[in-house]
């Protein structure tokens, strides 16, 4: 929990109690400029002071800290979603997920294996999408295999690229209906 929403629990548990900053000071034995810099989000308090701060307030140290996961089904669809910048620049795809999956990460129910496998996912896509051209590329200029067209590799990406807009709106009403994403195939970078 940040120091802010610390701040606002702190506050509010003492306004519900009909408690003063000076009354909740001498009742936690904190100096009244620690408990107005605590509520202020100027600083986080000791385990120490957290304790004396819970005392204070009678209640549970894990009332005044909200250690618990959270239930948020809107972010884990935005997160989902994000994997759409993909549109604009491949790369985007697994970056933007990636920046709004770590900070969450823990901290929302289900982000943890969704984050995983959508960035997973995203980064077998991009590899596909241009290690393979490259790869068929090279194997025909080797004469290899024959026949191969520009019109080939063409009709390759826009296949890949229908292929992750429907995996990421499919996934998106799988989400909605509180059922788990899947995102195959994937090799796993992220464990």
């Amino acid at each position: 929990m940040d120091k802010n929403q610390l701040a606002i629990r702190i506050k509010q548990l003492r306004k519900q109690k009909g408690m003063s900053q000076e009354f909740l000071a001498d009742e936690s034995g904190l100096s009244l400029r620690t408990v107005q810099r605590i509520e202020n989000g100027e600083s986080n308090p000791t385990g120490d002071s957290l304790k004396k701060l819970s005392n204070a307030l009678n209640v549970n140290p894990d009332e005044l800290i909200d250690w618990s996961i959270k239930e948020d089904p809107k972010f884990l669809t935005n997160l989902n979603l994000s994997a759409l910048t993909f549109l604009v620049f491949p790369l985007l795809g697994i970056l933007i997920p990636f920046v709004l999956w770590i900070p969450k990460k823990g901290k929302v129910k289900r982000l943890n294996q969704l984050g995983r496998e959508l960035i997973n996912f995203q980064i077998t896509w991009t590899l596909a999408l241009f290690l393979i051209p490259i790869l068929l590329f090279v194997v025909s200029k080797m004469e290899l295999i024959a026949g191969l067209s520009f019109s080939s590799f063409i009709a390759y990406v826009i296949v890949l690229y229908i292929f992750n807009l429907i995996l990421i709106m499919l996934n998106t009403i799988r989400i909605g209906n509180n059922k788990s994403a899947i995102y195959k195939p994937q090799i796993s970078f992220l464990k």
